[in-house]
């Protein structure tokens, strides 16, 4: 069974910064991609960032692109989000994604269907 753990959440003002964790248990691909998604209240879920374990470019959305950046840790296991300038629009539950990627360039398109799921983290942004 795969298991997915956000971390890092909480509540910050905006222009600062915060950063959520992802470990990942209990899947063993070769080939994996790790996404984040957010839901604002009231809102439809959005993909903001994926990156892919073989390397290259990470996806973001717009909507993030060059303010948040994805990475992995050493461990292979873990996977962040650095938030940085965050704004009140950035208030949402956040999630973290996992998916075996046997064609990279989806992951990196952003395009790849998620079917591991955790329970998400709620990070608010206050004016």
């Amino acid at each position: 069974e795969v298991l997915l753990k956000e971390s890092g959440g909480g509540s910050v003002q905006a222009g600062g910064s915060l950063r959520l964790s992802c470990v990942a248990s209990g899947y063993t691909y070769a080939s994996n991609c790790v996404g984040w998604f957010r839901k604002p209240p009231g809102k439809e879920r959005e993909g903001i960032a994926a990156i892919y374990n073989g390397g290259g470019s990470p996806y973001y959305a717009d909507s993030v692109k060059g303010r948040f950046a994805v990475s992995q840790g050493n461990d292979k296991n873990t996977v962040y989000l650095d938030m940085n300038n965050l704004k009140p629009e950035d208030t949402a539950m956040y999630f973290c994604a996992a998916e075996e990627a046997p064609i990279p360039s989806q992951c990196r398109r952003g395009t790849i269907l998620f079917t591991n799921w955790g329970q998400g983290i709620q990070v608010t942004v206050s004016s």
